[in-house]
């Protein structure tokens, strides 16, 4: 590996302790190369927003537009259910200062009419997802609107969609509101964020990973760069590029930003981004793939990582791919939740209802769950470094947040602000036999191996 591959190895994992094979070669080759090295922020499109408002810049989901507290803005899509539509028609909000009480049955096999749990504690949708409320006099800026909502308050809107904050976001560039892990499937319908247009050329996009975000073709094939290769120089000669085939750069293209031309052959003109030239690889077979990265200096190609994860924790070969793991080498889990309310509320966070995730982790029995899925602790003297992996205190009875002092309280690691954990039935490293607990594969209530890489069902995303 070259020097800048190994900083980059480091930048994006933490360097963290593995077993060899493919966790190595993964983790030196999807760490990305100098354009995502460490510190490197993704850039995006200035468009016109209202007085006040502002791009944050947040270690995951990159740039992201937020209301003049610095506070992320989200939107929720109408979406399709098993069993109906739910999520917000354009220029409409469906989230509302009523408190749900009963299940709606969007998510079969439940009914509607189902009494919805710890209803004494249940906040209402626009308390969880305040809308974010325009003045009277405001006018449109750009793709930003208004429109009145039923209560009579004008609200904003982004290209039609409305407008909201999260209440667990506490402080500007968290964006503890999203997670791109439940998207797809028979998942709750979520809310996204509110970005600006990323400042790529047309024919690429950029996605959310858990190793930062990363960098594609418009059809979603991966991008990569060669460590063989100097600053606006292509060292893939012609036999090369019938493997990795170069991003042709149309005549028309011009240097924006990050991005450049250079001439590769006499009138051939070829992108590059942060002065390194861009490929695909002609033997990924599958889309948002991380297989070329396993050619020794071929890295996949991030506009920014992710922050490294604790440096007690490795990485470890599946027979999915490459997940993250405790210092004993044992698969750490995320959980997901959301309910089958009609304002599909989260419910995999200590700050809401912990019934779903006691159903699943031990039909109800705290001891069971605590024995089955425990919490990752954090060793004393462990700190968190990020807004990504956080240390928090929690009730393990409750499972909601401790109070100061409280008796019996752990400090445990969260990612993304939710706690992390691992399964007692996993006998040894590179076990993953929690991976997909619960219902629907976990993508609507259960848990999920926290994949850095997977090859086969896309649980990197």
């Amino acid at each position: 590996m070259s020097a800048v591959g190994a900083l980059a190895l480091g930048a994006a994992l933490g360097a963290l302790p593995a077993q060899a094979s493919k966790a190595n070669a993964t983790a030196g080759a999807t760490a990305g190369s100098t354009p995502g090295a460490p510190g490197l922020r993704e850039d995006y499109l200035r468009v016109p927003m209202p007085p006040g408002f502002r791009v944050e810049s947040s270690e995951l989901d990159g740039p992201v537009f937020a209301d003049p507290r610095g506070m992320t803005l989200y939107y929720w899509p109408a979406t399709t259910m098993r069993n109906g539509i739910t999520g917000d028609p354009k220029n409409t909000s469906m989230c509302t200062d009523v408190r749900t009480t009963k299940t709606a049955g969007l998510m079969s096999p439940y009914p509607p009419g189902l009494t919805l749990p710890e209803l004494d504690k249940r906040k209402s949708c626009a308390e969880v997802w305040p809308p974010v409320i325009a003045a009277d006099d405001a006018k449109p800026v750009g793709a930003f609107a208004t429109f009145t909502r039923k209560d009579g308050k004008k609200q904003w809107t982004y290209d039609g969609h409305a407008l909201y904050t999260y209440s667990g976001d506490e402080k500007p560039g968290d964006v503890f509101g999203a997670d791109t892990r439940r998207h797809g499937g028979d998942g709750p319908a979520v809310r996204e964020v509110a970005t600006p247009p990323p400042a790529v050329p047309p024919g690429f996009m950029v996605i959310t990973t858990s190793l930062g975000r990363q960098l594609l073709t418009d059809k979603s094939y991966s991008v990569y760069a060669s460590d063989q290769d100097g600053p606006e120089k292509s060292n893939c000669d012609a036999a090369c590029a019938r493997t990795w085939q170069p991003m042709i750069a149309p005549e028309s293209a011009r240097p924006q930003g990050d991005w450049t031309v250079f001439e590769r052959t006499p009138g051939i003109r070829q992108w590059a981004f942060r002065k390194q030239p861009l490929y695909t690889y002609a033997l990924d077979s599958n889309l948002v793939s991380q297989q070329g990265s396993d050619v020794p200096g071929w890295h996949n190609v991030y506009t920014q990582t992710a922050p490294p994860p604790p440096a007690s924790f490795t990485k470890q070969d599946t027979i999915n791919g490459v997940v993250l793991a405790d210092s004993r080498g044992k698969t750490i889990y995320v959980y997901h939740c959301g309910d089958d309310s009609a304002d599909q509320l989260p419910c995999d966070r200590p700050d809401s209802p912990q019934a779903y995730r006691l159903a699943i982790c031990g039909g109800g029995d705290v001891d069971r769950c605590l024995r089955d899925w425990p919490y990752v602790v954090a060793a004393p003297g462990e700190q968190g470094t990020s807004r990504t992996w956080s240390v928090i205190d929690i009730d393990p009875r409750t499972g909601h947040y401790a109070e100061p002092g409280q008796q019996g309280a752990l400090r445990v690691w969260a990612y993304r602000g939710a706690p992390v954990y691992t399964y007692a039935r996993d006998r040894k490293p590179g076990d993953i036999a929690g991976h997909a607990n619960g219902e629907f594969g976990g993508s609507r209530n259960g848990f999920k191996a926290l994949f850095l890489r997977d090859d086969f069902f896309g649980n990197n995303l």
